[in-house]
């Protein structure tokens, strides 16, 4: 990619020129408020009240960290996280790397197309079949808008719908707020047998998406260039951390509020360890205005996710075996794995929170060589990592790394 300058607009002040720098991080930001992290946090609030809150709030803590680590390598060195291990891995090891992350990637839009299938059910009564080709059909005229208007248009369509998705969900707290006391308890880590430690990695990989570890890199640098000016750089960098504290905190806020939602109404209520059903007791408890804007909240977070989905899977495939096929293209292909979910029935609640599990084993696959890169020098220059953001990014990748060898064994052995 040839070099540019990036410029702060002439004329303006330096808070407004930095406003109009913000936007990739938002985009990057949908991951995190996926249909699958509704199903993880609905179901770990209903069947376990406050007790997981913390989970979350860990889990968004590194998510803070980890973009704004991938977009400052893009910044910094101009390349994606996918291009820079594609050319530091032999050609076996690049494809093996390039399968892993594609399995996390499919997994990633089962997902967000089941969630979008099931908002469009709850809201129209669609088969879910039908819904999930009107999501999928609906994310290709989001992906035409990227390639025909540019990635600040497309960043903006996103951004509406990342609103959409707040109001969706934090508006019941509003009707029912939670239990003060609870949610204070609820910060205190602790897990109560296997169920647990499965819902907290499922939680975990809806939280810290590896899709969108790769992605962001890419986002900043298609969106800024690459500046050779050192001061240029860091301006951009700087004005990146507010880029990713405003979208990530929103996240979080977010996906707490859905954990808040169902602790508060609908623990203990038959029938909500299910999206539809949860739904329906949502609907019932708050009134069908919070219901409908439930149901909203669902669409616009499948919606949008699947295109953002769809994006990184692209940004993967360039980096790693530097194959670019249409966008559009590759949204048919990556479509087929969801609809045959919805065609044989599987409950998609439980492929929501399954799909969320496997993510979280694909993180360490991003997260480590993510941290690797940006402590080094020769790649990274001034903008290295500095030691006490080494700390925090090799101590968040050990913590997901030990959730997940913990579930293994508690699965395996049945204890709980």
């Amino acid at each position: 990619m040839a070099a540019t300058m990036v410029e702060r607009p002439l004329g303006k002040p330096r808070w407004k020129s930095r406003l109009l720098l913000l936007g990739p991080a938002f985009v990057a930001a949908i991951a995190y408020v996926d249909p699958g992290n509704v199903a993880a946090n609905l179901t770990a609030g209903a069947n376990y009240g406050y007790l997981l809150v913390w989970v979350l709030v860990a889990a968004n803590i590194m998510a803070v960290l980890v973009q704004y680590q991938s977009a400052k390598l893009g910044l910094a060195t101009g390349q994606t996280l996918p291009e820079l291990l594609g050319k530091r891995l032999g050609n076996h090891h690049r494809r093996l790397f390039w399968v892993q992350a594609e399995v996390v990637a499919a997994a990633t839009d089962v997902a967000e197309v089941i969630g979008g299938a099931v908002a469009l059910n709850l809201l129209f009564g669609l088969p879910l079949l039908m819904g999930g080709v009107i999501i999928g059909v609906a994310s290709m005229l989001l992906l035409a808008l990227q390639s025909s208007r540019g990635q600040k248009s497309f960043e903006y369509a996103i951004m509406m719908l990342l609103a959409v998705i707040a109001v969706g969900f934090v508006s019941g707290l509003f009707v029912n707020p939670p239990a003060t006391g609870g949610v204070l308890a609820g910060l205190v880590p602790r897990f109560e047998g296997t169920d647990t430690v499965l819902l907290a990695a499922s939680m975990l990989g809806a939280t810290v998406m590896p899709h969108a570890i790769y992605l962001h890199s890419a986002l900043a640098r298609d969106r800024h260039g690459f500046a050779e000016d050192p001061a240029e750089r860091t301006r951009l960098i700087r004005t990146t951390r507010m880029d990713v504290a405003g979208a990530l905190i929103l996240a979080g806020v977010v996906n707490i509020a859905m954990l808040l939602l169902a602790a508060s109404s609908l623990r203990g209520v038959e029938g909500t360890d299910t999206i539809a059903g949860a739904h329906a007791a949502v609907t019932s408890a708050l009134g069908p205005v919070i219901g409908v804007a439930f149901g909203v909240g669902l669409l616009a977070s499948g919606l949008a996710s699947t295109s953002v989905g769809c994006y990184a899977g692209a940004t993967i495939m360039g980096g790693l075996l530097k194959i670019r096929i249409p966008l559009l293209l590759r949204r048919v292909m990556t479509l087929m794995p969801a609809l045959l979910v919805l065609g044989a029935g599987i409950e998609p609640t439980l492929a929501l929170v399954l799909s969320q599990v496997l993510l979280s084993f694909g993180i360490p696959f991003a997260l480590i060589p993510l941290i690797r890169l940006t402590g080094k020098r020769e790649v990274m220059g001034i903008h290295t990592d500095s030691t006490a953001l080494r700390i925090a990014g090799w101590t968040s990748a050990g913590l997901i790394v030990g959730l997940n060898c913990v579930l293994i064994v508690l699965t395996v052995t049945g204890k709980s």
